[in-house]
């Protein structure tokens, strides 16, 4: 994986949230954001994440604004190397049941909760977590503004596209290894046909 100086600038601006919350006192700072409110099928997937303080990501970013290749090299990279990572899918059906809104915030607070170190503070991509007595800030765009959220992102995307390929060898003809559940023309035309 190529990095470039705008990767490491990058890395930089979204580093100096974290360094305000060190200056703070934090040092367990975890990031959490989820992949799949907006698809048509398959779970919605939550991941929180604490980073070292002492090593940096270059390339890091909103799961969305990466390459499938970036994504997968820096998954691997923040798994081999946070203090703490965990993910949590939702099932649709659990999904149906509470709604997704519902759905993505239990998964959330359950990737907290699974983390194998207590962090100090969590950070979210938007979505204000309550039950928790540590603080908790939702951060707007906060995947492509906070080192620790954009690691989570790419957990979560990550983890629920290789879910989405392993759903496409089980409901063949749907075609989820290629829009991921995604209501595209390619998935209307599989309901179409195939009913859902």
């Amino acid at each position: 994986m190529r990095i470039t100086d705008k990767d490491r600038e990058r890395w930089r601006d979204m580093q100096a949230y974290t360094e305000e919350l060190v200056s703070q006192g934090y040092q367990a700072i975890a990031g959490v954001d989820e992949a799949g409110r907006g698809p048509l099928a398959g779970p919605v997937v939550a991941a929180a994440c604490i980073l070292p303080l002492d090593r940096q990501f270059p390339g890091l970013n909103d799961s969305k604004k990466m390459t499938v290749r970036r994504r997968e090299t820096l998954y691997q990279d923040i798994i081999e190397n946070a203090i703490s990572y965990s993910i949590v899918p939702v099932s649709a059906e659990i999904i149906d049941l509470i709604n997704i809104r519902n759905a993505t915030l239990q998964g959330m607070a359950a990737a907290v909760r699974s983390l194998k170190v207590m962090p100090d503070i969590v950070l979210t991509d938007a979505m204000a977590l309550q039950g928790f007595s540590i603080p908790v800030q939702a951060i707007i765009k906060g995947d492509s503004k906070v080192n620790c959220i954009a690691a989570a992102s790419v957990l979560a995307k990550v983890s629920r596209d290789r879910l989405m390929r392993e759903y496409d060898a089980f409901y063949p003809g749907y075609g989820f290894a290629q829009h991921k559940g995604y209501g595209t023309k390619a998935h209307y035309q599989a309901l179409d046909d195939l009913g859902s």
